[in-house]
């Protein structure tokens, strides 16, 4: 799977959040500043054309819906990243956020917990 930009990103969380819908309704889900409309526009055709977004016409325009879920995005990116900057090790990835105490004890008792006792 292709990484995304951070503009793409971006276009995807206002997508996720609103479940789908329409070039507006993803604007409104950005932040101050928000892109201008064109922008998005664009980084949406980008998005579809990536395989990220369906698309279906209504009218004069276009209703998208996510071709991916967020919960599947997070698990291929984090794989990457993980196997670029880590070795494909997820150990040596808790443990540099640990030697830089980014990551507390009981922060990593409760990661135990949820590895020993897995929500089925």
């Amino acid at each position: 799977m292709e990484k995304l930009s951070v503009q793409e990103e971006e276009a995807m969380q206002a997508i996720w959040q609103c479940k789908g819908g329409f070039i507006k309704d993803f604007l409104d889900q950005h932040s101050e500043p928000k892109p201008p409309y064109t922008t998005l526009a664009s980084t949406v055709k980008n998005l579809q054309r990536k395989g990220f977004l369906k698309s279906e016409k209504m009218a004069n325009s276009y209703r998208y819906q996510p071709a991916i879920a967020e919960e599947e995005y997070k698990k291929r990116f984090m794989h990457g990243f993980v196997n670029d900057y880590f070795q494909n090790s997820y150990k040596d990835l808790v443990a540099f956020f640990a030697k830089d105490k980014k990551i507390s004890a009981n922060e990593l008792k409760e990661i135990i917990n949820l590895i020993e006792n897995p929500k089925k």
